[in-house]
């Protein structure tokens, strides 16, 4: 009974030695596959079995064959991977956007705007030279081709960020399906969990889906005893007891440009947060670009009607037989301030000047605006303004059928305008040399364009009278309310600096997740890693650990031997 028994232990150990060794010849040859994690051989001691008064020990058990992780450390690492690549994703769209505004080079909007208002300051020492003023119009024009086309290639930008968006979540997609039939087959292959062993090989397939799933989403991943993992976005399940979500894009237009979001199937809520890969993509385009567009419409909003209020209150070289207005209302009886412009005009007034081209004659009319909303009678519309207007000698006040104001001087008699302070010309694009509503469609005039006589040069005083065009020159230099008081040149150089800090301040985040990131990552490296010294100490030892095992199975032959020939 007694050498039975230990020949039983001893065949148990080759088979526990064997076991060893193909443990350490797994993890030696994958000891340059990514993402591979060491498995480790879980040994018992066997109960012992009684012989009259003792118990002797019945040699070893395998428990299993389990991975070495550390499942609060690979938690951590999907957080940090979302935060590292959703920075990462912000901080190269911060280095796109500067190379787009191409600030501090000869192509940037500052130095359009310097050659705008150089050639307007000619244009002041000179102002009866048709030349110069169609240079100055020229250079007008170009300034508004830079804005505009600076903000068609952000909406590109933003644009071809959808086809990123796309590839992205066509990958989650696929990641998601193989967790979900990785799970099934980790759980039939595991029994559930009784036998005790890990199927190394797939959940080390598992753990590098997850971990490139939480590179492009923030995800949550919790694990049953089964064997199965729950994978969470936010409220929203992907992975659940083997029901897999997908994420889904959806088409919407936001700031003139075609873009898409991401939401789980069946939410109604986008992707939350800003972690990922995904999110950073989308947070990158709508706040990053987004918003430097709205900061750029501000700017060429404040541009158009301060440059317009100045010149409405001017006047040409020449004055209008007809001037239309640019900017149309939505209801002609509303306030003006709330009948849908762009620009909203103030309570104040304007001066409407008649002038006989035969005689010299001048006859000065002004027209009062109330917006007040505490005199008496109605706030001023455009049918109320058009009939007041109408009302002068020798001009004839009409609307469009798109509601834009036209007036028409009597034969013989041209228009001009003077001492508009409600902004109420420029609002409605009477007198003006910008038109457009903001970046994207900014221009000059068709007006100005076909006959520079109209650039509103003078104040009135006469042949080399080129003071309006000497405001025109420093209106950057003026306060604007609108900007809490900053003038426009301020205000850019703010947008510009935000900018560059901003896009500093995200490579110093971004910086500081990936050191975070490498640095669990590499105690995972150390904690699942596989070291070849080990492994090859660990074959040795069990090799040393077989050939003693085969020796006592030799003694105990020897024994039996022994017995037998008695």
């Amino acid at each position: 009974m007694g050498l039975n028994s230990a020949l039983a232990i001893a065949g148990r150990s080759l088979e526990v030695f064997t076991t060893g060794i193909e443990v350490a010849g797994n993890n030696i040859s994958n000891a340059n596959t990514p993402g591979y994690i060491r498995e480790r051989l879980y040994l018992n001691p066997s109960q012992g079995t009684k012989q009259g008064a003792l118990v002797v020990g019945g040699g070893v058990l395998v428990d299993g064959i389990r991975q070495e992780i550390d499942k609060y450390l690979e938690t951590r690492i999907h957080t940090s991977s979302s935060d590292f690549y959703g920075s990462q994703q912000r901080e190269d769209i911060y280095k796109q956007l500067e190379a787009t505004v191409n600030e501090l080079s000869d192509g940037d909007l500052s130095t359009g705007l310097n050659d705008f208002l150089g050639k307007i300051q000619d244009f002041a020492n000179q102002p009866e030279v048709s030349a110069v003023a169609q240079l100055a119009v020229q250079q007008g024009v170009e300034f508004a081709r830079e804005i505009s086309e600076m903000r068609a290639r952000i909406n590109d930008q933003r644009s071809s960020l959808g086809v990123k968006v796309t590839d992205l979540v066509n990958e989650a997609n696929v990641l998601i399906d193989r967790i979900g039939e990785l799970n099934r087959k980790i759980t039939e292959t595991e029994a559930g969990g009784l036998l005790h062993s890990d199927a190394g090989g797939l959940r080390t397939e598992r753990y590098n889906a997850m971990n490139r799933l939480a590179e492009i989403i923030p995800i949550r991943a919790v694990e049953r005893e089964t064997g199965y993992f729950d994978i969470f976005v936010g409220p929203d399940h992907l992975v659940l007891q083997g029901e897999v979500q997908h994420l889904e894009t959806e088409v919407s237009v936001d700031r003139e440009a075609q873009v898409l979001n991401v939401k789980v199937e069946g939410s109604i809520s986008n992707l939350p947060g800003t972690s990922g890969e995904l999110n950073g993509v989308i947070d990158g385009r709508d706040q990053i670009l987004g918003g430097f567009i709205d900061e750029l419409d501000t700017y060429t909003q404040n541009i158009i009607f301060e440059f317009n209020k100045i010149h409405a209150s001017g006047q040409g070289t020449e004055g209008f037989d007809t001037v239309t207005g640019t900017y149309s209302v939505e209801d002609t009886a509303a306030s003006l301030d709330d009948a849908g412009l762009t620009f909203a005009p103030e309570h104040g007034s304007f001066e409407v000047i008649i002038e006989n081209k035969l005689t010299g004659a001048r006859e000065t009319t002004t027209i009062q605006i109330d917006l007040d909303g505490i005199n008496p009678g109605p706030n001023t519309s455009l049918d109320s303004l058009r009939a007041d207007l109408d009302a002068i000698s020798n001009v004839t006040a009409t609307l469009t059928p798109d509601r834009r104001l036209e007036l028409s001087a009597g034969e013989n008699y041209e228009i001009y305008f003077a001492n508009d302070d409600s902004g109420t010309l420029a609002a409605l694009g009477i007198n003006t040399f910008f038109t457009g509503s903001g970046s994207s469609d900014i221009g000059v005039n068709q007006t100005v364009l076909n006959d520079t006589s109209k650039f509103a040069v003078t104040q009135g005083g006469g042949s080399g009278d080129g003071s309006n065009a000497l405001k025109l020159a420093k209106f950057i230099e003026n306060p604007v309310e609108g900007l809490g008081g900053v003038n426009l040149n301020d205000y850019y150089d703010g947008m510009i600096s935000e900018l560059a800090q901003n896009s500093a301040s995200e490579t110093a985040v971004r910086q500081g997740f990936e050191s975070f990131r490498n640095s669990l990552l590499t105690q995972k490296q150390q904690f699942s890693g596989v070291s070849l010294d080990e492994e090859a100490i660990k074959v040795m030892e069990l090799q040393r650990s077989y050939q003693m095992a085969a020796r006592f199975i030799g003694v105990i032959d020897e024994l039996l031997s022994t017995l037998v020939s008695l």
